[in-house]
């Protein structure tokens, strides 16, 4: 009986030393949750400055918007990127989570694309111009008409604006809305349309060559940037703050102006 307590005690002390031993390791593993594009891409290319750190990157590629962000509660992965703070915010709120941003990282531009026109100066009085249907989307679209002075919009209207927020449309520009699917095929048909950055690349539009873009510093661009989101209370972790230093260091900005050409910005520190 001795020896088989004596055995039993050995086992546990093992198991135990193994534990810790893995857990040691795993300190130095951060697991993120990322979508294919652009997000595991650029966090691919983030591995060798992270390892120069100490630390390993372990990527999941999860094309969904519900598993990262319960895996990041749970704790079956560190942090996740794929996200902005509006859908941020309300996940938390309907589901009861507890989940930060960490860092804001890229924004995908909305963008002006030439229809019967080729620039802007060309759009005539009466002008038929298109933008997505849905609520945020088209307060999106309409933020960017109002930038390159086509309309104004009340002074308060944000990023809640309706066409209802025109208060002023000096060429009485027929401003259609439309499914934001739909527009990238419908160019022929209006003079310019407002498409986002998802849409644009599936239609094999480049956003170098649109009309006009969100700029970094509008509230849309802050609003909706894609950020890195961790359980509350591991903001501080070594190894979070670490991939923030190396998301936002001058080699994977650089990365991201190249390699999508525009259709992911980086942003500013």
């Amino acid at each position: 009986m001795k020896r088989f307590i004596a055995l039993a005690l050995a086992a546990l002390m093992l198991a135990l030393c193994l534990a810790s031993c893995g857990k040691k390791s795993d300190d130095k593993t951060l697991t993120v949750a990322a979508s294919s594009t652009p997000h595991a891409e650029i966090l691919e290319k983030c591995k060798s400055a992270f390892e120069e750190k100490g630390f390993k990157l372990d990527i999941k590629v999860m094309d969904d918007y519900i598993i990262p962000n319960n895996s990041t509660e749970s704790g079956d992965v560190d942090a996740n990127y794929f996200q902005h703070t509006p859908y941020l915010d309300q996940f938390n709120e309907e589901n009861g989570t507890h989940l930060v941003s960490v860092a804001k990282v890229h924004y995908e531009p909305y963008g002006i694309y030439a229809g019967t026109c080729s620039s802007l100066d060309e759009i005539e009085d009466g002008a038929k111009i298109a933008v997505p249907n849905d609520a945020t989307n088209e307060a999106r679209a309409l933020q960017l008409l109002a930038a390159n002075g086509l309309i104004t919009l009340k002074e308060d209207a944000g990023l809640t604006a309706t066409k209802n927020d025109i208060i002023e449309n000096p060429k009485d520009l027929d401003i259609a809305e439309v499914e934001a699917a739909m527009i990238p095929g419908m160019l022929d048909d209006v003079a310019v349309g407002v498409i986002n950055g998802n849409y644009a690349i599936g239609a094999g539009l480049k956003v170098s060559e649109a009309l006009a873009v969100e700029d970094k510093n509008s509230e849309a661009a802050q609003t909706f940037a894609n950020i890195l989101v961790v359980k509350e209370g591991n903001e501080k972790n070594e190894a979070v703050l670490a991939l923030v230093e190396v998301l936002q260091s001058e080699e994977i900005q650089n990365f991201i102006a190249e390699k999508y050409d525009g259709a992911v910005v980086p942003m500013a520190k």
